[in-house]
């Protein structure tokens, strides 16, 4: 039997424009990147989806290449959206991007007008959509010339098979010549994806101010440092954990940043959040963050996560405590 909403979704999560665009997504988005591939739990993920649409995340971030394997998450997402919420498409967001290897040879990788609209067919395929929503370029691509990159981001647009383009990964200078292309082609670049938390603040220096500029949203991966930023390594590496099992998250990278971690974790008690939620909420206090992309493996985290938005509000002194605590590590 397919899903029925909760009746008072939209009054749960506030929602932020993209920019100068008309498209509005949840000030908390859930990314797809883990939990949702062929070895993971079918049945928790569709509680994940379920829930997060209830409580009014309308927005659900994909790629290509999220699984694992690649492709698993974009064909179980699709299970799950047409078993269940099927008839709320029209309420629903849905992202993907291509500019990461997806197959062998020269046309399954990069930027190149064959591979990003081969690649767009086939996440529609895997979905069975006719559209998506947002469609990104993954990465900027070296080696071929930004105009063609662009070129097929406005073709996807301009066929109905996306319906805005965007950008992830790219730095200060590609993203400013790639928004005027698109804004010259007829399909402006809605949002940009970097990855942005407390311990990596790479995009303050220069790639935040050009999307005010730009009018592009912002939408930042990895809020979490992939997990780094919570309560689950305060005291350590737990057997189990991501981390432990040197799997996307190495366990070095968690012991070098644990003095920080432990001091952060004080400074989120003092405020009264757990340190996930601070992480969250020291993001999204940015006037240029339309929404932010934590991920999540259980509904009672994408739960917790959401409490982030009850508090996005620092003082100077508690900012300044947060910038002590991680230069000082």
């Amino acid at each position: 039997m397919p899903h029925l909403p909760a009746p008072d979704r939209y009054q749960a999560t506030p929602y932020a424009r993209c920019g100068r665009s008309g498209l509005q997504l949840p000030r908390l988005s859930l990314g797809l990147w883990h939990n949702f591939g062929d070895r993971d739990n079918l049945i928790e993920s569709r509680r994940l989806v379920l829930r997060a649409f209830d409580l009014g995340v309308t927005h659900f971030d994909l790629a290509n290449n999220y699984g694992p394997p690649p492709g698993s998450a974009e064909a179980n997402f699709g299970k799950i959206l047409h078993a269940d919420l099927a008839d709320y498409r029209d309420e629903i967001i849905i992202s993907t991007k291509a500019g990461y290897t997806m197959w062998p040879g020269p046309y399954g990788d990069w930027g190149s007008r064959k591979y990003l609209l081969a690649s767009l067919d086939q996440s529609l395929r895997r979905m069975n959509l006719e559209y998506v929503d947002i469609f990104y370029s993954h990465r900027p691509d070296p080696n071929t010339p930004l105009e063609e990159t662009m070129g097929a981001l406005v073709h996807a647009v301009r066929s109905g098979k996306a319906l805005y383009a965007a950008l992830s990964n790219y730095n200060p200078e590609q993203t400013a010549a790639a928004a005027r292309m698109l804004r010259e082609m007829g399909a402006p670049c809605v949002l940009h994806q970097p990855r942005y938390n407390i311990l990596d603040r790479k995009i303050e220096q220069g790639l935040l101010p050009v999307l005010e500029r730009e009018g592009i949203g912002c939408i930042p991966f990895s809020p979490l440092a992939q997990g780094v930023l919570s309560d689950r390594y305060v005291k350590g590496i737990p057997a189990g954990s991501r981390a432990a099992r040197n799997e996307f998250l190495k366990s070095e990278t968690v012991e070098r940043h644990l003095p920080k971690v432990k001091k952060l974790f004080g400074l989120a008690q003092a405020r009264g959040q757990t340190l996930s939620q601070m992480a969250l909420a020291w993001v999204l206090r940015q006037p240029a963050i339309t929404s932010v992309l934590p991920g999540a493996s259980t509904v009672s985290q994408l739960e917790a996560n959401l409490q982030a938005l009850k508090n996005t509000t620092f003082s100077p002194a508690e900012l300044a405590a947060i910038d002590a605590a991680v230069a000082e590590g």
